[in-house]
């Protein structure tokens, strides 16, 4: 819009070199910019016989009078004579012979300008310009864009983190509870530091090693202390970093990866959570590319193809080595699969050492002792529960660290912080003391249980109440009866609520989720129902993944369906009599347990076994409660918490409560 009210308020006529020359000899021209090619300027409509030259051609007198009834009465006239062909300087010498006379009658001067000698530069900046922008800016595409792409705009370029010697400060001293998985990797370390030792017999080292377990079992304190160990560059990649929006990106990464390894031979590669792109390849689903299935195939080839080198060594990590391609597992690629399971007592105590040795310990702590409280406890735990004890020795101002924090600590890491802010009526906390007594007489009077270890009323976490037991030793398999006495114990909190307050709760949701789960693996994984007898039934209800069938039979028909659900309902029934029985036999303890956690919230192992000899001295209000260590992670029955997903196998612990 700035340009059209421009443009109106400023018309200006296009005169010939011939009518320009007239205009100038008959005094109508007041103003005059001049270059070598052109002539612009003002022409002056006041005049002495009021009219144009006769000289004009009609066509400039029209245009002229039309521009001038246009323009404000008295102003001037632009004009502009783009194409002069009469030099310069003879219109220059015209105009001073103009002026001349204009000068001796009393007239007012022609104003004589020189047009700017840069206009034609910043004309010619402005056309080029953007031509040698875009020149410019195609070059330098072009140079990224060189070796097929692996270099564009650094999207191919590895985001992999280099340590070299002094950077890493792990070995093998800083890694306690996987002996084995240690042993396991020494010939790794071994042949970075003399590769001639094997290569003389013919030996060939394994070009990848797959680091597979639990999280917080030590897998990439293992992969730098190998590192550490043989002195040599370590590289440090997650997997989720070589997927990207841009297609081809992660292969790119991948081939960089592996020349960068190249470069700094011999050196170690370590890919976290190789999952990321190692799933299974194609799933099934319908066609389409997956990005991850380029990205898989170059790191197959990477690993074993004809570039293949002996001085690079792949330790991959991940939870998941069942959804893994094959191909990626086969020998020549990872040839040495290593399982880093959870630390069993011994490793429990020698990673208690690594995780305290900074820290000021009280002499009441006994680390033996906190080992064997803390089955099921990953190193990561181990080293949280460490921290969160120094944290509140520190909270309470003491100068060392006690066994009392220990075991806080320990109690806040499984079953949350104490939520002092959520109080209970006097009817609901009367409910979780009877339901949690109920679960602690199961303990108390199974002998195929192990003991009772801890009951509290206090509310940690999502759970209202929780009742833990101390398993005497690591186990690794679970008989038939003591799977059976579980079930019965987990009924025993909902069994309690029946017989003292007349009328059942939402709180043994999860007991019964866990019970039901528990006796459906008696019937359908173990084996162990005498009515259908040594069978499996169904498969494992794993995610599906990419790589794994979203179908899966369930393997029985609709007869052994239903009797799975008549053996699951026995079991069940059986194990909610079994605990009626002992509750019902027992029931002056249960009162009086129920009794005493209301009274003092917390009770452990002595104190019930004093409460039931009748020696438990009066309880005083300014003393806390002592408690004996820590639960395991298989021992807590929560009130109100969010049902589990699923159970634990065989001798493994069962999972902290949300």
């Amino acid at each position: 819009m700035l340009v059209v009210v421009t443009f109106r308020g400023q018309q200006r006529v296009q005169l010939s070199t011939t009518d320009f020359m007239t205009l100038l000899e008959h005094n109508r021209i007041s103003e005059v910019t001049l270059s070598e090619t052109q002539a612009k300027g003002q022409i002056s409509q006041s005049s002495g016989d009021g009219g144009w030259p006769e000289g004009l051609p009609e066509k400039t007198k029209e245009n002229l009078v039309r521009i001038a009834g246009t323009a404000a009465g008295g102003s001037s006239i632009e004009f502009s004579c783009p194409n002069l062909s009469v030099n310069a300087r003879a219109i220059t010498d015209k105009i001073d012979s103009l002026n001349e006379a204009r000068r001796s009658d009393g007239r007012t001067l022609i104003q004589l300008k020189e047009n700017p000698q840069s206009g034609w530069l910043l004309t010619a900046l402005s056309t080029i310009f953007p031509i040698l922008l875009i020149v410019g800016l195609w070059i330098f595409f072009l140079r990224q864009m060189q070796a097929g792409g692996r270099n564009a705009m650094s999207f191919g370029k590895s985001r992999a983190r280099l340590n070299t010697d002094g950077d890493n400060k792990v070995t093998f001293d800083n890694v306690a509870g996987c002996d084995e998985a240690k042993e396991e990797l020494q010939e790794v370390v071994e042949f970075l530091k003399d590769p001639q030792k094997f290569q003389r017999l013919g030996a060939k080292i394994p070009k990848g090693v797959l680091l597979y377990g639990p999280p917080g079992t030590g897998k990439t304190l293992l992969a730098k202390a190998v590192a550490g160990e043989a002195n040599v560059p370590f590289f440090s990649i997650s997997g989720s970093d070589f997927v990207e929006m841009f297609v081809g990106v992660g292969a790119a990464r991948v081939r960089d990866l592996f020349e960068q390894g190249k470069k700094n031979a011999p050196c170690i590669i370590f890919m976290d959570e190789i999952d990321a792109v190692g799933r299974q390849r194609f799933a099934g689903l319908g066609g389409g590319h997956d990005e991850r299935e380029q990205t898989l195939n170059q790191l197959l080839v990477e690993m074993d193809g004809f570039s293949a080198t002996e001085e690079v060594i792949l330790i991959a990590a991940t939870n998941r080595p069942d959804v893994l391609d094959p191909a990626l597992l086969r020998p020549g690629r990872f040839d040495r699969q290593i399982s880093v399971d959870g630390p069993d007592i011994k490793g429990r105590e020698e990673i208690l050492k690594v995780h305290t040795k900074n820290i000021v310990l009280d002499k009441t702590v006994d680390l033996k002792v906190l080992a064997r409280r803390t089955p099921g406890f990953s190193g990561a735990d181990l080293a949280n529960a460490v921290n969160e004890a120094a944290l509140l020795a520190a909270r309470r101002n003491k100068d060392r660290v006690s066994a009392n924090d220990f075991e806080d600590a320990i109690d806040r890491v499984m079953a949350g912080p104490e939520k002092k802010s959520k109080a209970m009526s006097e009817k609901e906390k009367k409910i979780v003391a009877f339901h949690e007594a109920g679960h602690a007489l199961m303990y108390h009077f199974l002998d195929e249980l192990d003991p009772l270890h801890k009951v509290s009323i206090l509310p940690r976490g999502a759970a209202l109440g929780y009742t833990m037991h101390l398993p005497t030793d690591d186990k690794f398999l679970n008989s038939r009866k003591e799977l059976l006495g579980t079930i019965t114990a987990l009924l025993g909190g909902r069994t309690a609520e029946e017989l003292a307050i007349g009328e059942i709760t939402t709180g043994a949701s999860n007991d019964l989720e866990r019970s039901t789960a528990l006796a459906h693996r008696i019937v359908c994984e173990w084996g162990m129902s005498q009515r259908l007898g040594p069978l499996t039934f169904g498969k494992n209800d794993n995610a599906v993944f990419l790589g794994r069938d979203i179908a899966q039979d369930r393997g029985y028909s609709e007869e052994i369906a239903f009797e799975i659900d008549k053996e699951i309902r026995r079991i069940v029934d059986e194990c909610h009599a079994r605990s009626k029985n002992i509750l019902e036999e027992h029931r002056d303890k249960l009162d009086m347990l129920a009794e005493a956690l209301l009274e003092r919230e917390v009770l452990d192992k002595n104190e019930v076994e004093l409460l039931f000899e009748g020696k438990l001295p009066p309880f005083d209000d300014g003393k806390t409660s002592p408690t004996g260590g820590n639960p395991p992670k298989k021992v807590i029955e929560d009130e109100g918490s969010e049902p589990e997903t699923g159970l634990p196998g065989i001798g493994s612990p069962a999972p902290t409560p949300a």
